[in-house]
């Protein structure tokens, strides 16, 4: 009983914090945006989401590729080079945030050490049923 009490607090405490303006959220929380940005007018009907884990050991480059979805990527160690196509290409470390709109073509990605890898979380937004990514 008391554990199920427990729960149900944490769940409506996340509720509130969920409808909170974030300038309204409680320092302690540690709750801070590190990035946002506009999405492109689409309906999501009949879309999902692939969450990816992606490890590109030093000296290694992702194959120049599309996906017909948005994808948004978070650094979580290391340092990845990154270009889309009209892009220069950049350097985004630990804890910064990556953007490509449906279609963009992604030319390269890759660790940016020679001794270091660089591991990202990726968030692919695409339709149901296709592919999250094509090689071009």
């Amino acid at each position: 009983m008391k554990r199920r009490r427990q729960f149900l607090q944490a769940g409506l405490a996340s509720l509130v914090l969920v409808a909170l303006d974030p300038s309204e959220t409680p320092a302690v929380l540690g709750m801070k945006t590190i990035y946002q940005k506009e999405l492109p007018s689409l309906s999501l009907d009949g879309w999902q989401v692939t969450v990816l884990e992606l490890t590109f050991p030093p000296g290694m480059s992702s194959p120049k590729h599309l996906h017909p979805g948005f994808v948004l990527g978070y650094i979580l160690e290391g340092q990845l080079r990154f270009q889309l196509e009209g892009e220069q290409e950049t350097v985004l470390s630990t804890g910064e945030v990556f953007y490509e709109a449906p279609g963009s073509v992604h030319l390269s990605s890759g660790s940016a050490s020679t001794a270091r890898p660089a591991r990202i979380l990726a968030l692919a937004f695409g339709e149901k049923g296709k592919e999250i990514i094509k090689l071009v």
